[in-house]
């Protein structure tokens, strides 16, 4: 396979993409829903939630943590997580540029 060159890219392109690709599976965007409906840190409640094996969860958990778009804390034998919200803001702004822009040419484009 060949190199990504993501060198080539600035520090903020190579963030919105890392943040984008982890929200690339609708399990993981299942989650980050859940995790602001009950609007804490839960632990075991997340593989109750979706239709899928705790392993898979597991995984899907590890790449949204990788990301940086959740937080995960361990409380006794379990990981809790939440949202973190700076991520979230920062995806949020690029799309809030990105929706402006657009706003302003008024699709004077192709």
């Amino acid at each position: 396979m060949g190199a990504t060159k993501t060198e080539h890219f600035t520090e903020k392109q190579n963030e919105i993409a890392t943040l984008a690709k982890a929200l690339g599976h609708p399990a993981r965007v299942a989650i980050i829903e859940y995790l602001m409906k009950v609007d804490t840190c839960i632990c075991g409640d997340i593989v109750n939630e979706l239709p899928l094996a705790q392993p898979t969860v597991s995984q899907h958990l590890k790449e949204l943590k990788n990301s940086g778009l959740i937080k995960g804390s361990i409380e006794g034998n379990a990981i809790c997580y939440c949202i973190d919200e700076k991520k979230l803001e920062i995806l949020q702004a690029y799309f809030a540029i990105v929706s402006n822009t657009l706003e302003t040419k008024k699709n004077n484009c192709c």
